[in-house]
């Protein structure tokens, strides 16, 4: 089995161009013995079950929607089979298409980042990954696909991609654009000390007066100890914390944001990258994976101006926002409970 890993993307503007890329690739994997995975929707795999015949069989098919569900914990799953594949001396070959078309642009933006990430993730798993994009995608996500990919199939071919750019430079176009300020009415808590047992206290109590279910509020309060800190550890004071609620269509959430006056530097990767097996991180921070497998969405900014560490916990699809968080909230203090 090779140890090197291949991500390469395929771009098709028809059935015939994605059988063309998609069939040959599982083929090669079912004769190598290799553990084959199609990751699709329902459309895609009566094509792909049609055009292999028997030897179907042999390939995994599994819904897209449902693989597709959370960008880090995707990857942490991925990673892990590819581990435990190589482990057994096989090699784990994914041909996988993401679903771009109904994600609000925050998602599709770490979902892009996940592309480019794994790039380094994979690194010595010998994995193989075929990601196929339609045309009829939008341009700006087409246009991704082609920086996150080293190579690009055409038809038979295999040829690299001149458009890559490296996982490290992508991610920083990512942060690229300054978060938006919190909203007027974000309840917000001046931290002078770590005492994160009144921390953890009010922040379930801003959550609480969400929608926000109660297996999510836990994951809240762990993943905000953990940024708080991290802000004490690699910042500078003052440290606050603010909560709000963001109902934006499809994409509603609640919003918790930790600032500090320190620039955190980027060599710890801001938990970017899964940890190894041998508890090595990769240029990646433990605890900023841990935060981001807690949450639905972590945006991190740093610079000369301080650094913020915004999470985001998506809120149910049918919540109403009439427990909105805004204004001052009753109880509002230091973290040291005056």
């Amino acid at each position: 089995m090779s140890s090197g890993f291949t991500h390469r993307l395929l771009p098709f503007s028809g059935a015939e161009e994605y059988l063309g890329g998609a069939v040959p690739f599982l083929r090669a994997g079912l004769d190598a013995g290799d553990r084959v995975l199609a990751v699709c929707g329902t459309g895609r795999e009566m094509l792909l079950r049609d055009a292999l015949g028997p030897a179907a069989a042999g390939v995994e098919f599994t819904e897209a929607a449902a693989w597709y569900a959370h960008p880090s914990r995707t990857l942490a799953d991925c990673l892990g089979d590819a581990r435990e594949t190589a482990r057994r001396g096989r090699r784990l070959r994914v041909l996988g298409e993401p679903v771009w078309a109904t994600r609000p642009p925050l998602e599709v933006v770490e979902w892009q980042r996940t592309e480019a990430v794994l790039n380094v993730a994979f690194r010595g798993t010998g994995a193989a990954i075929m990601c196929p994009y339609a045309a009829t995608l939008p341009a700006s996500v087409v246009a991704a696909g082609r920086r996150t990919h080293p190579e690009t199939v055409r038809g038979a071919r295999t040829v690299p991609n001149p458009g890559f750019v490296s996982p490290t430079a992508y991610c920083a176009r990512c942060d690229g654009d300054p978060l938006p300020p919190p909203p007027d009415g974000a309840e917000t808590l001046e931290i002078e000390r770590p005492d994160l047992y009144w921390l953890r206290a009010w922040v379930a109590d801003c959550a609480r007066r969400t929608p926000l279910p109660g297996a999510d509020r836990q994951r809240l309060l762990v993943a905000v100890t953990e940024v708080v800190t991290n802000a004490f550890r690699h910042g500078e004071p003052p440290v606050a914390v603010r909560v709000w609620t963001d109902a934006s269509p499809g994409a509603a959430a609640l919003v918790c944001e930790v600032t500090d006056e320190g620039r955190w530097e980027p060599d710890g990767g801001f938990g970017l990258v899964p940890p190894r097996p041998d508890g090595g991180t990769p240029g990646g921070r433990f605890g900023l994976w841990a935060v981001r497998l807690l949450c639905s969405l972590v945006q991190i900014r740093t610079g000369d101006g301080g650094t913020a560490v915004r999470l985001r916990l998506a809120l149910p699809a049918d919540a109403t926002t009439a427990n909105r968080l805004s204004g001052p909230s009753p109880g509002r203090g230091g973290a040291n409970g005056a």
